[in-house]
């Protein structure tokens, strides 16, 4: 879009699953020469390398979920004190949209947004709508997915609702331009283990155990990096050590897409963000979902892609080492059922997400900005409590 330069605010905190989408549409957008600004959390703000030369506001949230009445008080308190504070900031540096990335660290800008008068969408990157994008979902601008079949989404949204993908970042949608590693004979084979940007602690448990019951003959071909929590670093690199196969084992992969573009296999939970950038490089996986994950999304999330034939599912009740050790040998010996389910996986990415996030952005966006022109102008001026942006059809 030229001559149009537009303020978009985005709303994302809490986990990797919600910061690295927003981080790719908010590069899609300053490439495109648009000004972003970012309301986050405390969360939000640990991550390495996201949005360095971002205008960055922090305010106050929190989860519903929390036990106890007192829990839930502060809860609700800190939700209050977060829509004041973005309020504010919405007041001094006026957005012409708002998008939020979903769960309780988007509520307050998503909140003060409505409240001001200002349009927002929503971004889900999973398969199930998430609480707070269904609270949230009846006054959106537009709505935008990751997954044609999402569930939750309510009869008469579907008219706001696009298909856009979940934003990765470039580098990692540039892997797919390379073939896939050589597989065969005595080449290595690459494994990359990752529980997301909190970790795992179960794949710390079975990973290391189920390798290390492989033949010899895999297990000297193996070059193995895992993600760990912090706590658990120590224990699965002596695992590794005793078993006798080379390991780097970090609590953050900083080098994702370098790492991601030589890895045969990931074996993973099937967040949102990971199943998103293992389609958009091409990449097969075994998935393992968070058994508590909020509405059973996780398994939603990795039927999709081990239905499409481009990875695996083992439910977290079935997932042991020997389980892992079985289903790892016969890939190893069948490397023609990893290079199909690489190809799978390729057939599903959406490359193209973040572009099409950003176009619909700058269309709700360029909407509420004519629809105020008009209405300072005294030209078409709208009814009191009409909607001053576009609305966003299927």
């Amino acid at each position: 879009m030229t001559g149009n330069v537009l303020h978009i605010l985005l709303a994302a905190g809490g986990t990797g699953g919600h910061m690295f989408p927003a981080q790719a549409l908010g590069d899609e957008l300053v490439r495109r020469g648009h000004r972003i600004s970012l309301i986050t959390d405390h969360r939000g703000l640990r991550y390495p390398g996201l949005f360095r030369d971002t205008e960055t506001h922090m305010v106050d949230s929190g989860t519903l979920s929390k036990s106890g009445l007192a829990g839930k008080i502060h809860t609700v308190f800190s939700i209050l004190s977060g829509i004041r504070k973005s309020g504010r900031i919405m007041k001094e540096n006026t957005p012409d949209v708002v998008i939020g990335f979903g769960g309780y660290p988007a509520l307050p800008a998503i909140l003060a947004a409505r409240f001001n008068g200002l349009p927002y969408c929503i971004h889900e990157q999973n398969a199930v709508l998430g609480r707070v994008n269904r609270f949230v979902s009846k006054r959106a601008a537009a709505i935008a997915l990751s997954f044609r079949q999402t569930r939750f989404l309510k009869t008469g949204a579907g008219r706001l609702a696009e298909v856009t993908g979940n934003p990765v970042r470039r580098d990692i949608v540039a892997i797919s331009e390379h073939p896939y590693p050589r597989m065969g004979g005595d080449a290595l084979i690459r494994i990359l283990i990752t529980g997301g940007s909190q970790g795992a602690r179960i794949l710390s448990d079975i990973v290391p155990d189920a390798l290390s019951l492989i033949p010899n003959g895999f297990q000297s071909r193996l070059q193995i990096t895992q993600q760990c929590r912090p706590e658990d670093i120590d224990r699965v690199q002596v695992k590794y050590r005793k078993a006798g196969i080379a390991a780097e084992v970090f609590t953050f992969l900083e080098d994702m897409p370098e790492r991601l573009q030589w890895t045969h296999l990931v074996i993973a939970r099937a967040g949102a963000s990971t199943m998103a950038e293992l389609t958009a490089a091409g990449r097969p996986a075994i998935l393992i979902p968070l058994a508590i994950a909020a509405d059973d999304h996780q398994t939603a999330n990795a039927r999709d892609m081990a239905g499409a034939g481009a990875g695996w599912m083992i439910a977290e009740k079935d997932f042991t080492a020997p389980v892992l050790a079985k289903r790892l040998q016969r890939l190893f010996n069948h490397p023609e059922e990893l290079i199909a389910a690489a190809d799978a996986s390729r057939g599903l990415g959406k490359p193209e997400a973040a572009a099409s996030l950003a176009d619909l952005v700058e269309k709700v966006a360029l909407g509420r900005r004519k629809s105020r022109d008009k209405a300072e102008t005294g030209v078409g001026r709208r009814a009191p409590g009409s909607p001053s942006s576009e609305r966003v059809m299927a």
